[in-house]
């Protein structure tokens, strides 16, 4: 019986449960008789913990019998948590779930030594060791992790207790992979990483995230698209700025971890920016790239965020110019420096976060009505949904998933686009 994997979070979760199939698969997990799940979980809220949480008591009813896997971020910073679920019957930390001989450990294997709290110091892992997938289940863009932890401490972030130090996979095992999924069929690749734009600094050669985007244009010439999953924008180097504004393969989006536009809240946040470096960033961009788009982060009820600092930040949207946004309501992580901070009322927190949803829902239907009766080349998902190059969600019946087709932007059914098929132009 095929392991089930349930992913939550980002895409480096959604490549490494691709490894973790791989892994799972070579040590037998998939013939159990009555079969096996593994939650590759995520801790940047408590509501995401909360979700994995209640959807493993599901699994557990629903499959009385099964053996549970519990894994990624949260079972890295929570693992006794999930340790002391009756319904789970092992736990895995970030570094040992990437290996076959970690999933051994159930009893159904012999292992007379069972121990069902298996979770390593994630600060002692030094190096990011390249993992061969051929394939992204269930989706028709390929992500490929080129970096792994952070070694920065956003006073908000548990992340880095769940992913360790930074570190980077070097550049040709991350060309030799994109080789392998491109010729698999896939025409678009999201790099992925926890934050990707400390890439390299660990490699020898001065490596930089520009010189490996680089690399992989000239390297994997038959591959369609590339984009980057999210970035630091002050931490953009020279190399990969220029391929922004003028390498046409390299997609017209990005996705900024902005987290605020106030510079005191930035400040208490411990971010490396501040609120008009962003606004400069996107506007140069724009300026030589007029297409491109822009998500973002943002947090809203960071603790001892005045009105005037909400404003701050809601403002930002229209300065940046932001249309895709992930609003994040703050909630407090045990252990970080943010928890320990004068708490803004839950019930503003929620106040804020759904003004900030509007604006950005305003934003993105603009961004929508802009787009009308304009040509768009869409990389087709399923069910004749797609993404156009700056990753707005288009619907064209009659496109085959997986390929790349020109599309006219003919009107707009709610969050989507719709598109008419040009197959004479088909890519």
């Amino acid at each position: 019986m095929a392991t089930e994997i349930v992913t939550f979070g980002c895409r480096l979760n959604a490549f490494e449960s691709e490894v973790m199939r791989k892994e799972s698969a070579e040590a037998g997990l998939d013939k159990l008789e009555n079969g096996a799940f593994i939650f590759n979980t995520c801790a940047v809220t408590a509501e995401a913990v909360r979700q994995a949480k209640q959807a493993i008591r599901k699994a557990r009813r629903e499959n009385p019998l099964a053996r549970i896997i519990v894994t990624g971020c949260a079972a890295q910073t929570l693992g006794q948590d999930f340790a002391d679920m009756d319904e789970v019957d092992l736990v895995l930390g970030n570094e040992e779930k990437l290996h076959a001989h970690s999933y051994r450990q159930l009893p159904d294997f012999g292992v007379n030594n069972y121990e069902k709290l298996k979770v390593n110091d994630i600060m002692d892992v030094k190096e990011n060791a390249p993992h061969m997938v051929d394939s992204i289940e269930g989706h028709s863009r390929a992500f490929v992790q080129v970096q792994n932890g952070c070694d920065h401490r956003c006073t908000f972030c548990i992340i880095p207790y769940g992913r360790g130090p930074s570190r980077s996979v070097p550049m040709g095992a991350v060309v030799e992979q994109i080789k392998r999924l491109n010729g698999n069929g896939y025409q678009e690749v999201v790099l992925t990483g926890v934050d990707l734009t400390s890439y390299g600094p660990d490699l020898p050669g001065k490596a930089t995230l520009g010189k490996l985007v680089g690399s992989i244009l000239r390297n994997v010439p038959d591959l369609a698209r590339l984009r980057l999953s999210s970035i630091d924008s002050v931490e953009v180097d020279d190399e990969l700025m220029e391929l922004l504004a003028y390498e046409p393969r390299l997609m017209p989006h990005l996705h900024l971890s902005l987290q605020a536009g106030d510079n005191m809240i930035l400040k208490r946040m411990k971010r490396r920016h501040l609120r008009d470096q962003s606004i400069r960033f996107c506007n140069d961009l724009r300026d030589r790239r007029p297409e491109m788009v822009y998500g973002a982060d943002l947090i809203a009820g960071f603790p001892t965020e005045t009105d005037a600092m909400f404003e701050n930040t809601l403002a930002l949207v229209d300065d940046c110019k932001l249309t895709h946004l992930h609003v994040f309501p703050y909630s407090p992580r045990e252990g970080t420096p943010a928890a320990r901070m004068p708490q803004v009322d839950r019930h503003i927190i929620k106040l804020r976060a759904e003004k900030l949803r509007q604006k950005g829902q305003k934003a993105y239907n603009d961004h929508l009505k802009h787009l009308q009766n304009t040509e768009h080349m869409i990389l087709v998902e399923h069910d004749g949904i797609g993404r156009t190059e700056d990753f707005t969600l288009t619907k064209i019946d009659g496109a085959i998933a997986g390929t790349i087709v020109k599309g006219h932007i003919v009107g707009q059914d709610g969050d989507k686009l719709i598109a008419k098929l040009d197959e004479r132009n088909a890519a």
